[in-house]
């Protein structure tokens, strides 16, 4: 079944059509579920809702919050989610993905307190609860790019990518300055402590740096080839996050469990299986990071933004169309989320791809908890579109498919043309709108 458009009137007509497409899509009707409060691993959320890291390109010239940023995390603060996991926060100024990202400096961390301070007593005033705030650091690796055009550092050329115009070799990341950045990360997290977030995540997802060395499979020295070098750079740096914070504070991780690639291209797959889920390394993975580090939440995501969009945000819209369903597309995304969980269900995992059916992405939501499929669910193109959405949903028990999530894309066009990036669908005040 080839790929079609959005055109779902009723949760039937989405269910058939998935069931033909091989969609596995867990739903329910009682939303009540999202609305609960979570008490695990010594971590606290007042629901089951999560905003997720969504880039705005919109930092000021210094890397603090600018004026968008600021409006942008009051918006996501009025909301009422529990738990808002705050953007990409570049590390390093070689590490960022665009001039305007947001870039954590030792001169600047009082843009952040700010930020944080903003949003919990936002927060407080709307909803009588603090969210939990997490800071997301960043290493762009090879989709660097801080000053207006591509400076990738890279773990290990990849001719998937690259094809016939691979990357100089020069500009692979060395042992030594690994080395240095797992260090860094103890530097981001001490500080994001300072600024008042509640934790850190060492960001290790969508092919950028610390994902990409998961499938380092064929990189020499002593941090490609074994499963043991290919995940030392984010166990490092998770360790090193954990022995420079306090015992409260939350280190954590959003990670790839699977890439969308073959072997030898991406983590995820086995040899000879072609494109496949095959999670063994990522659980294997996981469980290190649980029971010898500590590691009590993570973030499950798979796919790479840049080369195969449709596997991490599936969309019917724009001009790149995939040779798969959307709705096959997001029941991988739910499966692998779902087995994670049930491989670590003492785990606080927040889930990814809710957006993508619109008005009835909340009854995926409740579906997916229903199936102990994630703990959390995380809405991250969702709240660009329609950011009071939990509030809606919470006074009606439905979501406005006038303000929904459209899956077109444009959002994420923006980011990568170095603009302010937001809904260009939803947003009047910031973008031109456009008919459905």
């Amino acid at each position: 079944m080839l790929h079609e458009k959005f055109h779902y009137k009723t949760l039937e007509e989405l269910l058939d059509t998935a069931k033909q497409a091989n969609g596995n899509i867990p739903v329910s009707d009682d939303l009540g579920v999202l609305f609960e409060k979570v008490d695990q691993n010594g971590i606290h959320f007042e629901n089951r809702f999560a905003i997720q890291p969504m880039e705005g390109c919109d930092a000021a010239d210094d890397g603090t919050p600018g004026e968008l940023t600021t409006r942008r995390y009051e918006r996501f603060a009025k909301s009422g989610a529990g738990l808002i996991w705050a953007e990409a926060v570049a590390i390093l100024p070689e590490g960022r993905a665009k001039p305007h990202q947001l870039h954590m400096k030792d001169d600047n961390l009082d843009g952040f307190k700010r930020m944080v301070e903003q949003i919990k007593e936002t927060s407080m005033k709307e909803n009588g609860f603090a969210p939990v705030v997490i800071m997301q650091a960043a290493h762009s690796g090879r989709y660097s790019n801080p000053n207006g055009y591509s400076e990738p550092i890279i773990a290990y050329n990849n001719p998937l990518f690259e094809k016939d115009k691979p990357i100089d070799p020069a500009r692979i990341i060395t042992d030594d300055e690994i080395k240095r950045l797992e260090e860094r990360y103890a530097w981001a997290a001490a500080n994001a402590e300072k600024c008042g977030f509640d934790g850190v995540d060492i960001k290790s997802c969508h092919r950028y740096l610390l994902s990409e060395f998961l499938s380092a499979y064929d990189r020499p020295g002593e941090y490609g080839g074994s499963f043991e070098n290919r995940t030392k750079l984010l166990r490092h740096a998770i360790k090193n996050a954990m022995d420079a914070t306090g015992k409260d504070f939350i280190v954590t991780s959003r990670l790839n469990v699977y890439d969308g690639f073959p072997y030898p291209y991406g983590f995820g797959a086995k040899d000879g299986e072609g494109i496949i889920p095959d999670l063994t390394e990522g659980k294997k993975l996981i469980d290190i990071l649980c029971d010898d580090l500590g590691v009590k939440m993570l973030d499950i995501t798979i796919g790479n933004p840049y080369v195969n969009p449709h596997v991490n945000r599936p969309y019917d819209r724009g001009n790149y169309v995939p040779e798969e369903h959307p709705l096959f597309g997001l029941g991988r995304i739910m499966d692998c989320v779902t087995e994670i969980q049930k491989h670590r269900p003492d785990l606080l995992v927040v889930g990814s791809g809710f957006s993508y059916p619109r008005q009835f992405s909340a009854r995926l939501a409740a579906g997916m908890i229903a199936r102990g499929g994630c703990t959390v669910a995380g809405f991250g193109r969702m709240a660009f579109a329609y950011p009071d959405f939990i509030q809606d949903l919470k006074k009606t028990g439905e979501l406005d498919p006038k303000k929904c999530c459209v899956a077109c894309g444009e959002c994420a066009k923006l980011l990568r043309a170095g603009q302010a990036s937001g809904c260009v669908m939803r947003d009047n005040k910031l973008y031109r709108p456009h008919k459905d």
